[in-house]
């Protein structure tokens, strides 16, 4: 009887010691895996920082100088904040004024997501 509970004993030391190891081994394998990962860098797509050319009516308000499409969108985003535009109940719509109406197609308010394809129209 006293065999039986020691080697009750030594297996239920060596269960636990088994997924203390397996424990070790499962946090070294994470740990080389984000390694890896974090040496891959991304590279931004070209077609981004290409200067694109814009229109007089979208040099109202962001410059008459080429531009690449991020930092026109950066500028217009600059533009709605300093002069108000954003809606304030629905922050996904912007209010035009007249210089933005002109580079929104005549609407007097467009969604964040339409007016990045209303600005494309006027980059070339």
């Amino acid at each position: 009887m006293a065999k039986k509970t020691m080697v009750k004993k030594v297996v239920a030391k060596a269960k636990t010691t088994e997924k203390k190891v397996a424990k070790k081994v499962a946090a070294k394998v994470k740990a080389v895996k984000k390694a890896v990962t974090k040496k891959v860098k991304r590279t931004p797509n070209p077609a981004f920082m290409k200067p694109m050319q814009i229109s007089e009516a979208l040099a109202k308000v962001v410059g008459s100088k080429p531009l690449p499409r991020t930092e026109v969108t950066k500028k217009l985003w600059e533009y709605i904040k300093k002069n108000k535009l954003q809606d304030a109940v629905n922050k996904r719509e912007i209010n035009a004024d007249e210089n933005l109406k002109t580079v929104f197609g005549g609407k007097s308010k467009v969604s964040m997501f339409e007016m990045t394809k209303l600005v494309s129209k006027h980059l070339s």
